[in-house]
């Protein structure tokens, strides 16, 4: 047997190892740089959230400021019932209470005690005691009916913490924040972190164009207390499995400066040895400075992390082996070894590629060809769309009629999906009941549209599983290149943004992304 041949077996199990580790690398490579983008879209995902609740809030409390324009600061009623149309447990959960705060100059305190007497608050007195040339006592606290509240007749400017953010308030016409501080609701030896919130109140129709006309015309101030604890859980949007955060009222940590922590899931899932992910991030909420500190935990790369390279390097090895022995012991029949060889090849390409329930492109091979359309799309000044949507309430399918089920449910929508699309465009199931369609050669952005729409009707006809007929929905939000991001990380988090905007407003509906 000439020996050349002989070395045809080395020949294909070298090809094939090399190949397994090509591919294997790629893998691992795209898990890594998938890892950190998630991370990053987490960070900043927060912090907007943060934001957007802390405008929410902001925008209420101008409201009852604006109240002020209109009637007296001491008209309760008034108060009392736009805070009860404003429905605090429903909307605005993260607060505790809402408070009006007169300043009185201490030339009328006499006369402040007594009106607040007349108004029938019997035995009303400002505290704590002392002789001060301002003082801000609370003088209504909405809603008025938990068992533990701030009396009527705090002193707020008392407290240097307090007085701090009245006075920034005051002097720049515009909502601040306190530091840190224990709310008077908390009595325990360790409280909760709390802030306050105010916004002043003037004079109506008097000049407020510069400090010393504010200071003038200054009438009080209206505020609103929160637990740091329950504001982070007012947030919008679901929170990121995995990750410990921390927020602090400085711009160094500290456990003096520490407000919020989700210290138990960092117990409960300690950090991936040598694999952490950790961030800073400051932002100035209510002219304040708050920093946060993010790290991952061992729940977030498994939530998020693939075992695709190991499914790779076990396959590949195991495809190498026996395609070497199979040439070895076929040696005369070369051409069908290869053959069969470059089969198996292609089949763990396809493995690596695609998803195993649905068949579909995963994640990696998504994202190469969105590097792919993202080259053409520079070169040559076109557009194309990112199409992010997600099944509307698949997890009480789960739930109700079992994961086999569900996963029928997924298959079927799979196919629909890649018949609602043109040949050209890419049809991708990147998690859970997640799905991505990348629309290259875009014209005009009522196409990505029309593309979403059929879509999304095609998704809510019946679907007909083991005699039961299930229909479900999907919420869609819609990106654009370069208008809503010129890489993939910022397409996918203004794709993904616009679509959990379409679930807060009531599901089953598409945005574009902001």
């Amino acid at each position: 047997m000439p020996a050349p041949r002989l070395l045809l077996p080395w020949l294909i199990l070298l090809t094939m190892l090399g190949t397994t580790w090509f591919v294997w690398n790629h893998e691992r490579q795209n898990a890594r740089n998938e890892l950190h983008a998630q991370f990053d879209f987490a960070l900043r995902e927060t912090v907007s959230r943060i934001d957007q609740r802390v405008a929410a809030y902001e925008q209420m409390l101008r409201g009852v400021q604006g109240l002020f324009a209109t009637t007296p600061m001491t008209n309760r009623n008034a108060v009392r019932d736009y805070v009860e149309t404003l429905g605090l447990d429903a909307n605005f959960s993260g607060i505790q209470a809402i408070t009006v705060i007169e300043r009185v100059p201490s030339s009328d305190k006499a006369a402040h005690v007594a009106a607040m007497r007349r108004f029938g608050f019997t035995g009303y007195a400002i505290f704590p005691e002392g002789a001060r040339e301002i003082y801000a006592p609370i003088i209504q606290r909405e809603p008025d009916v938990k068992r533990d509240r701030t009396p009527i007749g705090f002193d707020a400017w008392a407290d240097p913490v307090r007085r701090l953010a009245m006075q920034q308030a005051r002097d720049s016409g515009l909502p601040a924040i306190t530091g840190k501080l224990q709310l008077r609701i908390d009595k325990d030896a360790d409280p909760i972190p709390g802030f306050i919130m105010y916004l002043p109140i003037f004079v109506p129709d008097q000049p407020r164009e510069n400090v010393a006309q504010r200071r003038d015309h200054l009438i009080g101030w209206v505020s609103a207390s929160f637990r740091m604890r329950d504001f982070m859980a007012s947030l919008y949007g679901r929170p990121t499995p995995g990750l410990a955060l921390a927020i602090y009222d400085d711009v160094t940590p500290s456990d003096a400066a520490l407000m919020y922590g989700n210290a138990e899931a960092a117990s409960r899932h300690p950090p991936a040895s040598g694999n952490e992910l950790r961030a800073r991030e400051y932002m100035v909420v209510g002219g304040h400075t708050w920093m946060l500190t993010l790290a991952t935990q061992a729940e977030f790369a498994d939530h998020f992390a693939s075992n695709s390279a190991f499914v790779i390097a076990v396959a590949g090895t195991g495809l190498s082996l026996s395609m070497a022995l199979l040439a070895w012991f076929m040696i005369t029949g070369r051409a069908r070894a290869l053959r069969l060889a470059a089969e198996m090849t292609r089949e763990l390409r396809h493995m690596a590629q695609h998803d195993s329930l649905t068949g579909l492109p995963n994640r990696v091979l998504f994202s190469d060809r969105v590097q792919h359309e993202l080259a053409y799309a520079k070169r040559h000044g076109e557009r194309f769309a990112m199409i992010f949507f997600d099944l509307d309430k698949f997890k009480s399918i789960n739930d109700n009629h079992g994961h086999a089920v569900g996963d029928m449910l997924l298959r079927q929508a799979a196919e629909r999906l890649q018949k609602a699309v043109r040949a050209s465009d890419t049809v991708s199931r990147i998690g859970g009941d997640e799905f991505v369609v990348l629309m290259g050669e875009l014209v005009a952005a009522n196409a990505a549209l029309a593309l979403a729409e059929k879509i999304r009707q095609a998704v809510r006809h019946p679907y007909s599983i083991d005699g039961r007929e299930l229909t479900i929905s999907c919420s869609v939000g819609v990106a654009i290149y370069p208008d809503d991001g010129d890489n993939e990380v910022a397409l996918f988090k203004s794709a993904d943004e616009a679509m959990y905007r379409a679930k807060e407003d009531g599901r089953d509906s598409i945005r574009l992304a902001a």
